[in-house]
């Protein structure tokens, strides 16, 4: 695989997610994130092998100056969208609706289950930093299961294992538990392994209600909000939001179905509710 192409399937990683995520007393854990059965367990391994080789600290802060002036277009959350169907996620196995429908779905699962609307609204853009890939960026560094860098790799992290290839293994400032953190320092002082969570968190930071935000930014990072592996770097307010986080998973996850929803029937709801909230051209 070349490294520096972006994967084919933009539905792989959150398939992935199924199988090792499966929902509560509906289907059994070995028919979801299971690493052995599905066709495209090789792909997802390969995924995350060069993922956990270059998700270092100095890539990190490479990236973040690359992208988070912000700089690159300006673009309406349906261009975004609209982009967004063009691409298949290599990390997801499970089904196989272009992304715009999975957003859809998201959303709708929210808003009928009554939750407030700004809670609907992130269901359907908690995807857009995907726009990465518009700008040549491998999936690698744009999907997948996010986790700190500058500290010790949690062996919670999936495929763990391969960040025996990860320079800031052997490096003193970045191998130990607490790396150059401290204690309960909270997360904003963290630095995540880059991709679209992050990237879209600073897109949004000024528009939406805080538990949106740590949605957007954390949605990804299943070392925490399932593992709980790295709550020694949290604070007050992180552990707050987090039961937001949690809240958001399931609909993430579990409002795939195979039916499309009906895009152009919604779209005058939600293109009314995206104004409610943000301006018509975004920075990206």
């Amino acid at each position: 695989m070349d490294s520096n192409k972006p994967l084919k399937d933009l539905d792989d990683w959150e398939n992935d997610l199924l199988k090792r995520y499966p929902e509560p007393n509906k289907k059994q854990k070995e028919d979801y994130r299971n690493y052995n059965d599905s066709p495209r367990d090789a792909l997802v391994r390969e995924f995350y092998r060069i993922n956990h080789q270059f998700q270092s600290y100095d890539f990190v802060v490479s990236k973040q100056e690359e992208f988070l002036s912000l700089d690159k277009r300006k673009m309406s959350v349906w261009d975004a969208l609209d982009y967004l169907n063009t691409l298949v996620d290599d990390s997801d196995p499970d089904i196989e609706l272009d992304q715009l429908q999975h957003l859809l779905q998201t959303a709708e699962a929210i808003r009928q289950d009554g939750h407030p609307d700004w809670f609907v609204l992130t269901g359907l853009i908690h995807d857009l930093g995907k726009v990465l890939c518009l700008y040549g960026e491998p999936q690698w560094a744009v999907v997948g299961d996010t986790y700190p860098v500058g500290c010790q790799f949690s062996n919670k992290i999936v495929y763990s294992e391969f960040f025996d290839q990860n320079p800031d293994i052997s490096d003193e400032r970045y191998n130990t538990k607490f790396g150059v953190y401290t204690e309960n320092c909270g997360l904003d002082q963290v630095k995540m392994s880059w991709g679209h969570d992050e990237y879209l968190y600073h897109v949004m930071k000024d528009y939406l209600p805080k538990p949106a935000l740590y949605m957007i930014r954390y949605h990804s990072f299943y070392a925490q909000h399932r593992e709980e592996a790295y709550s020694h770097l949290m604070n007050k307010e992180d552990h707050e939001n987090f039961e937001w986080v949690k809240k958001f998973n399931p609909y993430d996850l579990y409002s795939k179905v195979p039916v499309p929803p009906d895009a152009k029937a919604l779209r005058p709801y939600y293109e009314d509710l995206i104004a409610k909230y943000l301006p018509n051209q975004l920075l990206f």
